[in-house]
């Protein structure tokens, strides 16, 4: 955790008194990913699970097809550099740079057409409770410790139908989600029956990252985007937003949510 935070100086005014207080903040890192020895992006990041963020940024990008392409992951916290060794990997630089730059923390990049994203329409057998969807949003705001402590970062978690399975959290929305699929790569688990929760706002970037792993529902305290929307029902994703105060909106696919 002290990779996270820094104690700072703050005045403080509350109830129409002043003081000098100490505040914990959350540190905000320039993290580079090479690949084969060539440098590709500089993302900015909280230290944490950075050979996640790194293999999760590569996979939802296109780069990575399968786990075995890796030969090697090292990670320098000290340089703040991933440098992931795949000879097989998908170097389509032209894809890659005319990206846009997006609505996310930090340098943001994502397809704008689907086109470019080469998705397939994910599986429809997925069901859950509505009731589990306001549990299981509970439980990963419990364990928001960093945000707990400095309020500075947004989180994400995979589950099933019953419990969380991984959870992340970072200053970028984006990176808590490509932790995610960093480390369901890695492990290789099978992500066609489950469900991801975000505290991020759901954009098109986001959505298509999620709809890329397979994962057929996203739910999120805060709000979607029309683009994620239109995407979603492209691509066969369900989309739950403003889950919280026990009420949730369901903008795509509302069968796979029971109540």
């Amino acid at each position: 955790m002290d990779q996270q935070i820094k104690i700072v100086r703050a005045f403080q005014i509350k109830a129409g008194t002043g003081q000098h207080i100490e505040d914990s903040v959350t540190r905000e890192s320039p993290f580079t990913i090479f690949l084969n020895d060539k440098e590709l992006v500089t993302l900015l990041s909280t230290a944490e699970h950075l050979d996640e963020l790194a293999v999760g940024f590569l996979k939802s990008e296109g780069f990575l097809k399968a786990k075995e392409d890796i030969k090697n992951i090292s990670v320098d916290l000290n340089e703040g550099t991933a440098k992931i060794y795949a000879p097989k990997a998908v170097i389509a630089e032209q894809t890659f740079l005319k990206r846009y730059i997006t609505t996310g923390c930090g340098k943001g990049t994502s397809f704008y057409h689907l086109t470019d994203a080469v998705c397939q329409p994910v599986e429809q057998g997925f069901k859950i409770k509505s009731d589990m969807i306001f549990e299981l949003m509970l439980q990963a705001q419990r364990r928001s410790e960093l945000f707990k402590m400095t309020g500075g970062v947004h989180s994400s978690a995979l589950c099933n139908n019953e419990e969380i399975l991984y959870f992340r959290e970072d200053i970028g929305r984006h990176n808590t989600v490509d932790k995610l699929i960093g480390r369901c790569f890695l492990d290789g688990v099978d992500t066609a029956d489950k469900l991801l929760l975000t505290t991020g706002r759901i954009s098109s970037e986001i959505l298509i990252k999620v709809a890329k792993t397979g994962v057929p529902l996203i739910a999120s305290r805060s709000a979607p985007t029309d683009l994620a929307i239109k995407h979603a029902e492209e691509l066969g994703v369900t989309i739950v937003a403003f889950v919280r105060n026990q009420r949730m909106n369901i903008y795509t696919y509302p069968e796979r949510v029971i109540y």
